[in-house]
């Protein structure tokens, strides 16, 4: 069984613009252990998949990097943010992180069987296992096998990435956003998938704006906004009561729930206000909130001044 786990510290990036730079993640915290679904989740732009793009080397030129992301495995251990760019695309992508894209339409290679693309990613990677048994760790049906992925629905080429990230037996498994334009009944499916995967001691790091899918199959829930964590705890605890009031918003904002928005919008990462940047949007600000938070907690970590009230 694979048994693997992530452990990110004091994670930064910060993109190098004309006038200066923009900080899209700062002092970034994460751990995730074997047989774990973490929850990524937040508002678009809030830094999310700059996250895990940095944690697979796929951030553009500009882009900086600090901070320590450690990922353990069966074989050993790697310094994710360390790595040079020829290690991580011969050690680590496809081998020891497998990724989930947004759009399996664009992963896909549009005029190459799943059959094809399967085989060829098994080669690669050099994986002891047939296409068979590729397609089966992701429920993908055998008799599609050699259809392309244009005569797929939604559902079936999502599974067909996720048998490509798993083809090469990844301690963890990456999914960025990947229930995006899918129907409800579709994404319950496909996080299905990922629970399944966990249980069988993948790490699993989800980062989705779906609440509710992460609801489905997360154990743990970490919340962003402008680039910070400023929640991270069990999911029991975070969707029984969550204890920011930027994490009990967007909870409010389901409509299974009070189906109302967070006022305002989020700031531009260029634009940051001084000290907690939710304070513009949250009616328990004072001026307290014009210092940073530290996060507290241990085991249920919040990062706010007015936590809980």
């Amino acid at each position: 069984m694979v048994k693997s786990s992530l452990r990110v510290r004091g994670m930064s990036v910060r993109f190098k613009v004309p006038n200066g730079s923009v900080a899209a993640a700062s002092d970034v915290s994460l751990d995730l252990g074997e047989g774990e679904v973490l929850a990524l989740v937040g508002e678009s732009g809030c830094g999310k998949s700059v996250v895990a793009s940095g944690l697979l080397g796929l951030l553009p030129g500009n882009a900086r990097v600090s901070g320590a992301a450690v990922l353990r495995g069966p074989e050993g251990e790697v310094e994710l943010l360390g790595a040079s760019q020829q290690e991580l695309s011969t050690k680590v992508r496809g081998r020891r992180i497998g990724l989930v894209p947004q759009s399996a339409a664009t992963h896909l290679h549009p005029v190459r069987t799943i059959r094809a693309q399967l085989a060829e990613t098994i080669s690669e990677l050099g994986a002891e296992l047939d296409v068979a048994r590729a397609a089966a760790r992701a429920h993908f049906p055998a008799d599609h096998l050699d259809r392309y992925p244009h005569q797929l629905s939604g559902g079936l080429a999502q599974r067909a990435a996720i048998a490509l990230a798993l083809a090469g037996s990844a301690w963890l498994v990456l999914a960025d956003e990947p229930t995006t334009g899918l129907d409800r009944a579709l994404v319950h499916e496909i996080v299905d998938e990922f629970r399944r995967i966990a249980d069988q001691g993948h790490a699993v790091l989800m980062v989705t704006h779906d609440l509710a899918a992460a609801e489905r199959v997360a154990d743990r829930v970490a919340v962003m906004y402008a680039g910070r964590i400023v929640e991270d705890s069990p999911a029991k605890a975070f969707y029984g009561g969550p204890a920011h009031p930027y994490a009990r918003g967007l909870l409010n904002a389901l409509p299974e729930r009070e189906f109302r928005p967070i006022p305002g919008v989020p700031p531009q990462l260029s634009e940051l206000p001084a000290g907690c940047a939710f304070q513009p949007r949250c009616v328990l600000a004072t001026d307290l909130c014009t210092q940073l938070p530290e996060p507290t907690g241990e085991d249920h970590i919040v990062a706010c001044h007015h936590a809980h009230a």
